[in-house]
């Protein structure tokens, strides 16, 4: 970094020794966010000093209590989330509603860049694949067509004592009872032969039976069957009804895809896992028509071919085992696992998208359906599903192939043709579906990024999705230091997202920014008043390089846009 000025190194020396000596006492301890209770939490819920600090607030003791209880529980990442703007759960202050939560400011900030990233990897980029967006209410048929008004639906359970009601697979899952099939027969053989009762007052449970998960609305001023529709509780069917008209719009052949992202509703009977399950969420869908007799026609498999996979096939689970296997995605198509080379390959593009923003392959399988748990719609589907160690495996992305069960029953209801040219031949394409919930893929996001360095928590959130990317302070809190600071500040604002602040020492401001997943941090220091030079500090090493102001923007520019690894220390920042 060069010489300083007394004042830069000064404080900036005892900065950097303070690092040094939490480093050595408890570097790289990385915390299990399913497991941990949010140690940095406190009873007040005021707001930092600065308004301009979006959340940058100091975290009292937390190293000291990290060491003390090394676990992290998912209702304690919720509090860490709404203490520090992530997420709140909304209506809070009528006492929150179950399955609704809102975006904070870096919440939104969060969502927003993940939502892009996923919309420039997998359209924009792409020059097979195109964007819709969709209506949340559209014609009620569609679902009567899509086979959500019939079959859309999970199994109640209400005692018949207290009242209170229960999804019976969850119910049993609680209880450490496997529900290898969803029937109602078998649920409630299962609730009797185990003396299963009402966990709330121990009262009798009654017979399972099927509740819509779709929210019902009105269209119009009457209340009347005939004006009754529906929130959607999926976007695919969206992209269906508009297939054609894509098609021919923007002169498409197959195969090509319809991306679109949204917010869909499902009336759940219990939300769970903060937010895991909700009920409105986010989903970012893609439909990609493909023609019946090509489904192995798959001209980019060679770009996902050698990829590994921890793959739990459906016969596996059927012989009551949870062991995967580890193949390649070439080995799982040619020994028929995946039935089709096109369902292989959007599999390996999926986690090339989840490994791009930060989520950690290791803690990934691709598990299989068993029959009993197919959608009406699907010939296979796979599902990719995160640990979390206090829930287990969960899916946050799901991958079918759902035939051409949605563009014939349209065809069959609406009347009007579905079939397209391909070549010389008239089809109806075959849909291979990824479809990502967005809070899901968040929420796994949130537990791989949770860190301890120095005793101290950080957000190791990749510089690309991080909701903020730049934490601008003065050295110290006088005028000279300020003014400079905020004039740097207004610069970089047109680039980036980023905060200000000037209050509390260096070294505390430092890791307020660390928690909350800023990647860098500028210092004007005293040398920057004298050469017009500052520092850019590495959220995840706390290594610093030294930069003239005028090469600020630049430098910054290309450490965000460099792969994993280099812009966690400024190699190949061009300094």
């Amino acid at each position: 970094m060069g010489a300083q000025s007394d004042l830069g190194g000064r404080v900036e020396g005892a900065t950097r020794g303070e690092e040094e000596e939490d480093r050595q006492r408890n570097d790289g301890v990385a915390l299990n966010l399913n497991n941990a209770s949010d140690f940095g939490a406190r009873s007040d819920t005021s707001h930092p000093r600065s308004a301009r600090a979006l959340g940058l607030k100091r975290a009292e003791n937390f190293g000291a209590l990290v060491q003390a209880t090394r676990t992290l529980t998912l209702e304690d990442l919720a509090s860490f989330c709404a203490r520090r703007g992530f997420f709140f759960p909304s209506g809070r202050i009528y006492g929150g509603l179950r399955g609704f939560y809102d975006y904070g400011p870096l919440g939104a900030e969060l969502r927003k860049e993940v939502l892009d990233d996923w919309w420039y990897y997998f359209v924009r980029r792409r020059v097979d694949v195109v964007g819709i967006h969709g209506c949340i209410i559209t014609h009620p048929r569609t679902w009567e067509a899509s086979g959500h008004a019939e079959a859309f639906f999970d199994y109640l359970v209400t005692c018949t004592r207290c009242g209170k009601e229960y999804r019976a697979d969850h119910l049993l899952e609680d209880l450490g009872i496997k529900v290898s099939t969803l029937s109602a027969e078998s649920i409630s053989s299962l609730i009797k032969e185990r003396g299963v009762r009402c966990p709330e007052c121990g009262g009798e449970l009654g017979e399972p039976t099927p509740f819509n998960l779709m929210f019902t609305t009105y269209v119009g001023p009457k209340r009347t069957k005939a004006n009754e529709a529906y929130l959607r509780p999926e976007t695919a069917q969206l992209i269906f009804l508009n297939f054609k008209d894509v098609y021919y719009t923007m002169g498409a052949k197959l195969p090509f895809g319809i991306a679109q992202i949204g917010t869909v509703f499902r009336n759940e009977i219990s939300p769970r896992g903060f937010l895991f399950r909700l009920r409105e969420f986010t989903q970012m869908e893609i439909e990609y028509f493909v023609n019946p007799k090509k489904l192995d026609d798959c001209p980019l498999f060679d770009e996902v071919a050698q990829m590994k996979v921890k793959l739990l096939s459906a016969e596996t689970q059927e012989a009551g085992s949870e062991e995967h296997a580890t193949l390649t995605l070439q080995e799982a198509w040619e020994s028929g696992l995946v039935k089709a080379k096109w369902h292989a390959y959007w599999i390996g593009e999926s986690l090339k998208w989840l490994s791009r923003i930060g989520i950690d392959l290791e803690k990934i399988r691709v598990r299989e359906h068993v029959r009993s748990e197919l959608a009406h719609y699907a010939i296979q589907t796979f599902d990719i599903e995160y640990y979390f160690s206090s829930m287990g495996w969960k899916e946050i992305v799901g991958i079918s192939n759902r035939g051409d069960y949605d563009l014939r029953r349209h065809q069959e209801y609406s009347g009007k043709s579905m079939a397209v040219e391909d070549g010389a031949e008239l089809v109806i394409p075959y849909v291979i579906e990824p479809s990502f919930g967005l809070e899901r893929v968040l929420l796994a996001l949130l537990v791989d990024a949770y860190k301890v360095s120095g005793g101290r928590p950080l957000l190791s959130l990749r510089p690309c999705i991080a909701p903020i990317k730049v934490a601008v302070f003065p050295i110290v809190d006088k005028p000279e230091f300020i003014e400079k600071t905020w004039k740097i500040y207004v610069r970089i604002k047109e680039h980036f997202t980023a905060i200000f602040e000037e209050k509390g020492t260096i070294g505390r401001r430092y890791y307020s920014a660390d928690e909350i997943g800023v990647p860098f941090a500028v210092t004007v220091d005293g040398r920057t008043l004298e050469d017009d030079t500052v520092t850019i500090r590495f959220r995840d090493t706390k290594e610093q390089i030294r930069v003239h102001v005028d090469e600020l923007i630049p430098t910054l520019k290309r450490l965000t846009e460099q792969e994993e690894g280099s812009w966690r220390s400024g190699a190949g920042a061009g300094i």
